[in-house]
């Protein structure tokens, strides 16, 4: 059998840019990294990883390139890693990193299973719509949004608690 994928620059430009990849189901993760970056015009000499994903795109398990764990646990490999283990009908998304340096990041999701076509060789590119941008796109983490509203939270909290009201809080500063 072979997969669909659509896999998408993820950035918050007005302009989308993605590739549709066809590959076989039997094909490893390592597989797939040598076509997307191919695809997108990347060396492919940068470190990378897959994630788990779930409908809302939130990031799961990690399938490394190399293992950089250094023993201290267990890390699944791109290039032991079958697709069809990883990708099915109700499985259908991953996050792909390439470039921990930049950042580039992609939502690839299984679109179609297929039947091989005969006389194809796969990986196979069948679209490409949109140019890649000359640097990757800026990322804005749950911890910088929060850092956002650091300062207004620290100004309520200011307001909220007196510090002579410090002294009657029941607080024993000896406790230990």
């Amino acid at each position: 059998m072979i997969y669909r994928f659509r896999v998408i620059l993820d950035n918050d430009t007005k302009e989308d840019v993605f590739r549709d990849i066809e590959i076989r189901e039997t094909d490893s993760l390592e597989d797939l990294h040598n076509a997307i970056t191919q695809s997108f015009g990347f060396g492919g000499l940068e470190m990378a990883s897959f994630y788990l994903s779930n409908e809302e795109w939130d990031q799961g398990e990690e399938i490394s390139m190399f293992d950089v764990s250094e023993g201290n646990s267990s890390v699944r490999l791109m290039s032991e890693t079958a697709l069809n283990k990883v990708v099915s009908q109700s499985q259908t998304k991953l996050i792909y990193v390439y470039d921990f340096m930049n950042m580039w990041t992609f939502l690839v999701e299984l679109a179609e299973i297929a039947e091989e076509a005969e006389g194809t060789d796969y990986p196979n590119l069948m679209f490409v719509f949109g140019q890649i941008p000359d640097s990757a796109p800026e990322k804005t983490f749950v911890a910088e949004k929060l850092d956002d509203y650091k300062d207004e939270f620290d100004d309520e909290l200011d307001d909220e608690l007196d510090s002579e009201e410090y002294n009657d809080l029941d607080f024993d500063e000896n406790w230990n």
